[in-house]
C-alpha cells in the first residue's frame, strides 16, 4: 500500500503509535499473568513439532501458520520436546491425533518446559501480529477517510476487549483477521489496477489467509459477491463503453485466477516443507514401484489439507448457550446478542453517530457518495461486501461459541468509522450547526473507550458492558466469552491469601490444574462427596450453568475471582442429598463440558490420558467400540 502524507500525518502518526503502545501494555500485561487457555494446549505443542520434526500430524484441524509463528521463538530458544512420549507415535492417525494433541501439548508446556516462560515467548509473536493488525487498520482507515479517520478506527480497535483478550493468545483468529484484511485490500487494489505487482500482493495475502484458518474459504464467496455487486451498481472508475467494460472485466477475472493459483502454490509449498518427515503410510493404497515414494510425498500436502478440512467440518456444529438457554447447535441470534453484550457501548455509539452523520451528509450535500476519499470507491465497496458475507456466515453458522469468531466483521465494522471525521468537517464547512457538537461527541466517545479499556484491565475475557444489567456472566454467555481456563494464576493468589492447603477445582479445561494451583484437586461440582463438606471449591463461571449444572452452589457464601471468570464457594458442613431441591443435580440432569454425552466425558478422558499417556490406545479402542455399538443400535 502507498499512503500520501496528510497535513496532520505527524500528529496522527504519533497518536497512533501511542495507542498501539497502550494496547501492547494492556493486552501483553493481561496475557503475561494468564494460564494456558484451552486451545493453546494443542496449538503450542503442535507448532513446535512442525518446526522441529517437519511433521504436521498434530492439530490438523487448523492450518499451520499461526502455530508456526508462535513456535518460532520457542524453537530458537531450544524448547524441549520428548518425541519418545507415547502421545507422539500414537497421534500418527486420522482421528487419533485429535486425542493425542492434547496430551503432547500439555506435556510440552507443563512437563518438559517451564509453563510461564513457554507461554510468554509463544505469545510474543501473537501480540506483535495484533499490533500489526492495528497499524493496518489505521492505514486503511486513513485511506478511506483521512488521517483522523484512521486514528478513530485505531482507537476503536486498540481499546476493544475482544482484541485485547485474544490478540496475544496462540490462536488462529487474529492472524486470520490480519490476512483477511490484507486480502480484502489487495483484492481491491488488483481490481482497480490488475498489474503484476498487485496480483502478487493479492496472491500472497490470500495464501496467508488460507494458511491461517479453514474458514478462509468464505473469501471466495466474498469475491463472487463483490463481482456481482459491480453488475448491480457500477463504480465511477468502470468504463461505460460495452466492449471496454467486457475487456475490463475479463482482465480482472484473469488476475483473480492467477492470484488464486499463486496462493494455492504457496499453501502447497508450506505444507510440503512442514510435512517433509511425516510418514506416508496412509497412502498404502498406492502400490510399491520405483517412483511411489516420490508420488506419496507429493500427495501429502493436499492429503493433510483434506484431513484438516474434514476434521474441521466434524467440529463445525456444537452445542451453544446464550442468555441462560442451551441449544444443540448454533443459533442465528447468537452473534448479534454477543456483539451488544461484549462490545464497548462507546463503539456502538460511534457506529450510530456515523450512520446518522452519513444520512445527514447525503441529504444536505446532495452527493451520491461523499463519505470516502476519491479513488477509494472500490475499496469501500469491498469493505461492505466482505462485511455482509462474513456477518451472514456467522449468523448462519452452527458453530457459535465465542466472540473471537466474529473478529473479521468487528474489524470491518471499525473501518466504517473512517469517513466520520471528514464528513463532520465537510458538514461544518457547509454551515451545519451540529457538526462541531458531533466532533466533540466523537472525541468524548474515544476517551470513554480508552477509559473502559484501562478500567477493565486485566480481565478482558469476561468483559460485559452495561447492557448485561448487572447479571452475572454465567447467566448470559459461555465458553471463551467468560472463562477459558486463563485465570488459574488468580486462583493461586487467592489460595495463598487464604492460606489454604487444599482446594477443590472445577475448571473449564482439559488440562491438569495442579500445574498452576498446586493445592488443587480436580473436582466436578455436580458430583460432590461427603469428604468435600466444609471445604472451599473454586468453580469456573462456565461450569455453573453451561458446562456443568452447579447452580445449587450459589446459595452458599462465595467470592468472585478474576473479574467473574471463577467463583470460590465455601461448601456447607453437610452437603444436601443429590436430587434435593437445594442439592446437586440428579445424574439425568448433569451436563458435560463441551456438550459431550454422559458416556463420553471428554474432560475426564483427556485428563486420564494426560496423567498416563499409555492410556491413549486403550481409550481410543473403547471409544471405537462405543461408536460401533451405537451404530448397530441405530441399524436395529
Amino acid at each position: 500500500m502507498s499512503f500520501k502524507p496528510s497535513p496532520h500525518s505527524k500528529v496522527t502518526g504519533t497518536a497512533a503509535s501511542l495507542l498501539l503502545i497502550l494496547m501492547g501494555l494492556l493486552a501483553g500485561g493481561a496475557a503475561r499473568h494468564e494460564s494456558i487457555t484451552v486451545d493453546e494446549v494443542a496449538h503450542v505443542g503442535a507448532g513446535v513439532s512442525y518446526l522441529q520434526k517437519l511433521d504436521l500430524r498434530l492439530n490438523v484441524e487448523h492450518p499451520p501458520l499461526a502455530k508456526v509463528l508462535a513456535a518460532l521463538p520457542l524453537v530458537m530458544r531450544g524448547a524441549k520436546a520428548d518425541y519418545s512420549n507415547p502421545s507422539w507415535a500414537f497421534s500418527n492417525g486420522f482421528f487419533k491425533q485429535y486425542l493425542g494433541e492434547w496430551v503432547f501439548g500439555h506435556w510440552f508446556v507443563t512437563r518438559w518446559n517451564d509453563p510461564y516462560g513457554t507461554m510468554f515467548w509463544a505469545r510474543v509473536p501473537m501480540l506483535l501480529i495484533t499490533l500489526l493488525l492495528g497499524w493496518l487498520v489505521y492505514l486503511c482507515g486513513t485511506k478511506l477517510g483521512n488521517a483522523w479517520g484512521g486514528l478513530l478506527c485505531l482507537s476503536a480497535y486498540a481499546t476493544m476487549p475482544v482484541f485485547l483478550t485474544f490478540g496475544p493468545l496462540v490462536l488462529t483468529d487474529i492472524v486470520f483477521t490480519l490476512f483477511t484484511l490484507l486480502t480484502l485490500w489487495t483484492f481491491a487494489d488488483m481490481w482497480q489496477s490488475p498489474a503484476r505487482g498487485t496480483v502478487l500482493k493479492f496472491g500472497f495475502a490470500l495464501s496467508g489467509a488460507l494458511l491461517s484458518k479453514f474458514s478462509a474459504g468464505l473469501l471466495f464467496f466474498c469475491f463472487v459477491a463483490f463481482i456481482l455487486s459491480l453488475r448491480w451498481q457500477r463504480v465511477v472508475s468502470m468504463p461505460s463503453d460495452k466492449a471496454e467494460l467486457s475487456a475490463w472485466r475479463r482482465r480482472r477475472w484473469w488476475s483473480l485466477i492467477k492470484g488464486t493459483l499463486l496462493a494455492t502454490l504457496v499453501v502447497y509449498a508450506v505444507y510440503f516443507v512442514l510435512s517433509w518427515n511425516q510418514p506416508t503410510d496412509t497412502f498404502s493404497i498406492i502400490p510399491h514401484f520405483p517412483a511411489s515414494p516420490l508420488l506419496r510425498r507429493l500427495l501429502m500436502p493436499p492429503w493433510i489439507f483434506l484431513q484438516g478440512l474434514v476434521t474441521f467440518s466434524f467440529t463445525a456444529s456444537r452445542p451453544t448457550y446464550i442468555l441462560g438457554h442451551g441449544y444443540p447447535h448454533g443459533v442465528w441470534f447468537y452473534f448479534p446478542i454477543l456483539f451488544f453484550l461484549k462490545t464497548p457501548l462507546a463503539f456502538i455509539a460511534l457506529l450510530l453517530l456515523a450512520l446518522i452523520v452519513a444520512v445527514i451528509a447525503k441529504l444536505r450535500l446532495k452527493t451520491p457518495l461523499g463519505v470516502i476519499s476519491q479513488g477509494m470507491e472500490l475499496h469501500w465497496r469491498v469493505v461492505w461486501v466482505f462485511l455482509l458475507v462474513f456477518t451472514a456466515a456467522c449468523i448462519l453458522s452452527r458453530l457459535t461459541i465465542s466472540i473471537r469468531h466474529f473478529s473479521v466483521p468487528l474489524v470491518l465494522l471499525i473501518l466504517l468509522l473512517a469517513p466520520l471525521p471528514e464528513m463532520l468537517g465537510t458538514l461544518q464547512r457547509s454551515g451545519w450547526p451540529a457538526a462541531r457538537a458531533g466532533t466533540w461527541l466523537t472525541v468524548v466517545l474515544v476517551l470513554v473507550s480508552v477509559f473502559t479499556a484501562v478500567r477493565a484491565y486485566p480481565y478482558y475475557l469476561p468483559f460485559l458492558n452495561s447492557l448485561s444489567m448487572g447479571r452475572p456472566g454465567y447467566e448470559l454467555v459461555n465458553d471463551s466469552n467468560l472463562d477459558w481456563n486463563q485465570s488459574l494464576p488468580a486462583v493461586e493468589q487467592w489460595v495463598q491469601r487464604r492460606g489454604l492447603q487444599h482446594v477443590l477445582l472445577d475448571e473449564y479445561s482439559f488440562s491438569e490444574p495442579t500445574v498452576y494451583v498446586p493445592q488443587a484437586e480436580f473436582w466436578n461440582c455436580q458430583e460432590p462427596d461427603t469428604a468435600d463438606q466444609g471445604q472451599w471449591a473454586v468453580v469456573s463461571a462456565g461450569m455453573i450453568e453451561d458446562g456443568h449444572n452447579c447452580g445449587w452452589l450459589l446459595q452458599y457464601p462465595h467470592e468472585t475471582l478474576a473479574g467473574g471468570s471463577m467463583y470460590a464457594f465455601q461448601l456447607p458442613a453437610v452437603i444436601p442429598a443429590i436430587g434435593a431441591a437445594d442439592g446437586p443435580p440428579l445424574p439425568a440432569d448433569r451436563r458435560n463440558f463441551g456438550g459431550a454425552p454422559p458416556q463420553m466425558n471428554f474432560q475426564l478422558i483427556i485428563l486420564n490420558c494426560i496423567r498416563d499417556p499409555q492410556q491413549l490406545q486403550p481409550t481410543i479402542d473403547r471409544m471405537q467400540a462405543m461408536f460401533e455399538a451405537e451404530a448397530k443400535k441405530r441399524k436395529k
